[in-house]
């Protein structure tokens, strides 16, 4: 993986360690153990960085991608998460937890200057209306 990858830059500049105390009372203490919360929102961060907009096509390209394998923590020998499991996980911490992980996130990558707010961009393309010339006043 090189030096000057984005995904290190991330390991480097994002400090999860929240996480653990923010998913707690989602998390049972005993039985199977399940997907490490870090673990889960690194996959839910990759999806949002690379633009992929749902768990199985993640996880299908996490299967083949080096960095994304890399920054999850996963050696190339080890099974990855199946795709299901992040979407019962997902349901499961519910939209407090989501929300207060995004508000963190937000905060950490403005300061480590992922994000800067200072451009707006909107789409102004111009449509045509399917409205009825009668209904017009």
């Amino acid at each position: 993986m090189p030096k000057d990858h984005f995904y290190r830059h991330l390991h480097r500049v994002l400090d999860l360690s929240f996480v653990r105390d923010l998913a707690a009372d989602c998390y049972a203490s005993g039985g199977r153990p399940s997907i490490d919360p870090i673990v889960f929102f690194k996959l839910e961060l990759m999806m949002f960085f690379e633009g992929i907009r749902s768990e199985r096509k993640l996880m299908e390209q996490a299967g083949y991608n080096l960095a994304m394998r890399w920054y999850a923590g996963y050696n190339l020998d080890e099974a990855l998460p199946d795709h299901s499991s992040l979407s019962k996980i997902r349901t499961r911490l519910g939209l407090p937890v989501f929300r207060s992980f995004f508000e963190v996130i937000v905060e950490q990558c403005a300061q480590a200057r992922l994000v800067w707010g200072e451009e707006l961009i909107l789409d102004a393309t111009k449509v045509r209306a399917n409205a009825s010339m009668g209904s017009l006043i």
